[in-house]
């Protein structure tokens, strides 16, 4: 049995403004109409293939579940990293939990925010690897290049992949992401893959080459594991032991250095999504080269690509070429073609500025729903709030602010002080100033309401929460 491990962490700051730090690319549906996360979950399921094991986040776990649920998957472990500590420490947190639970397991470890349209194409690949896997190895998928690509890192084979039929090969080295002329070179030799990131092995196998490769993440890692704590449906590595975990990819970690490495040649399509350049093509230009989205419209252009987020955006373009244009409702990128790898420059130039929209998504998501914010001003906020069903928001209060609740699809209860009671559709109710209060939705249908903050103060760290089925911190987001 083959125990996927998906990695979604990241921020996907490359494609920016659809992607930010408080909901990245992985949660969104870029290409088609199930996000990648979804999409690598739907991809690594099946016969032979066990629950997915998740490494993320605190504040994605809920979108992680959520998203999940959506498809229809049930998880397996939801493993919580406290911060970043890039990808060797969090492949070595699953196999040491995954040897206490199923210590004979195959892991497949894989990045949530990949596109791989051939779904049973990659699974025949990961077939063909599942023996090689068994038998000790290290494998790794090696993608047919399209293109001379200076952005991955490739894999030199000890042999020609043929007609790229799924088979394991023997791997002569790992290369670091080479210079254009480089590239070319390895493109036309054929003995180069791109390396996708993505492994098979055992957990006997990968806990030895950590031993042997990187002993120092042992000790920090473990104590990670041992000490973390349970939290609802997710576990949680502890914070400290976690924060004294190098910062390393597990190609630096281990496959750089070890020497039982095979490559299983995948020529069936492949994308990390890692820019707005690779959105174009993996959306499928029409005969001019555009791409547009359902809101946007292209006059007498050429190879570019024209997209709104916001249905309340039209986005036209006249004459353009070679050009990235995406509209949200909070920020608009345009951008020459050939520079959609500098969006990241814009992101961190919004930051210098300590402008929002370079980290905070328009919606914000919460384990309950969703809110965003329609009009802001002085000492007031108009928001829309949506409400999944059954789900309910904290007891709470708020020092500096009051609100007023409208309701304007399904049904609300809602709880002020001492006061319980249901509204439906164009009921409202006043919550004064330091009111106790809370808004659940105990129907089977969504529920929206529109609030009306007045107030001195209205960020959303003005909480004080008395009681929270997600088990949130006592002041916090609501």
């Amino acid at each position: 049995m083959i125990t996927p491990i998906l990695l979604c962490g990241g921020s996907g700051t490359r494609l920016w403004p659809l992607s930010r730090k408080s909901y990245p690319k992985q949660f969104v549906p870029l290409v088609g109409e199930d996000t990648l996360f979804q999409a690598s979950a739907q991809r690594l399921s099946g016969p032979g293939y066990g629950p997915p094991m998740v490494l993320t986040n605190s504040d994605f776990r809920f979108i992680v579940t959520e998203q999940l649920s959506t498809a229809g998957i049930d998880p397996g472990a939801v493993l919580i990293e406290p911060s970043g500590r890039n990808t060797a420490p969090a492949v070595l947190a699953a196999a040491l939990w995954l040897e206490r639970t199923n210590p004979e397991a195959l892991m497949l470890v894989a990045p949530s925010d990949h596109v791989v349209p051939d779904a049973p194409a990659f699974r025949a690949a990961v077939a063909a690897g599942q023996g090689a896997a068994e038998a000790g190895q290290i494998v790794t998928f090696g993608i047919k290049p399209s293109h001379a690509e200076t952005g991955y890192g490739y894999l030199e084979l000890e042999e020609d992949p043929g007609d790229f039929t799924p088979r394991a090969i023997g791997l002569k080295r790992f290369v670091e992401k080479p210079a254009q002329a480089a590239a070319e070179d390895m493109l036309a030799s054929g003995n180069f893959l791109w390396n996708a990131g993505i492994f098979l092995f055992s957990v006997q196998t990968i806990l030895a080459a950590f031993r042997t490769h990187a002993p120092d993440l042992l000790a920090p890692v473990q104590a990670a594991v041992d000490q973390g704590q349970a939290d609802l449906g997710f576990f949680r590595l502890d914070p400290a032991a976690w924060a004294t975990c190098p910062d390393i990819s597990i190609d630096y970690a281990v496959m750089e250095k070890a020497d039982n490495l095979t490559v299983v040649p995948f020529a069936a399509g492949w994308s990390d999504l890692g820019g707005w350049d690779a959105v174009w093509r993996e959306s499928g230009p029409d005969a001019r080269g555009v791409v547009t989205s359902q809101n946007a419209t292209a006059l007498d252009c050429d190879n570019s690509l024209l997209r709104s987020e916001d249905p309340a955006v039209e986005l036209v373009g006249i004459g353009l070429k070679d050009v990235i244009a995406v509209a949200m409702p909070d920020a608009v990128l345009v951008a020459d073609a050939s520079r959609a790898q500098d969006v990241k420059q814009a992101v961190a130039a919004l930051k210098g500025k300590s402008a929002h929209q370079a980290e905070a998504f328009p919606k914000d998501h919460r384990p309950w729903g969703w809110f965003e914010s329609l009009v802001v001003g002085e000492r007031f906020q108009v928001k829309r709030i949506h409400v999944h069903p059954g789900a309910a928001l904290s007891l709470q209060s708020h020092h500096h602010r009051s609100e007023h609740w409208i309701v304007v699809a399904g049904t609300a209860k809602v709880t002020v002080d001492e006061t319980v009671k249901l509204l439906s559709e164009n009921q409202s109710v006043y919550i004064p100033l330091g009111a106790v209060h809370r808004l659940e939705n105990p129907g089977k249908l969504p529920m929206v309401l529109i609030e009306v903050q007045t107030g001195s103060y209205l960020g959303e760290d003005d909480i004080i929460r008395y009681e929270d089925i997600y088990a949130r911190a006592p002041e916090g987001k609501a």
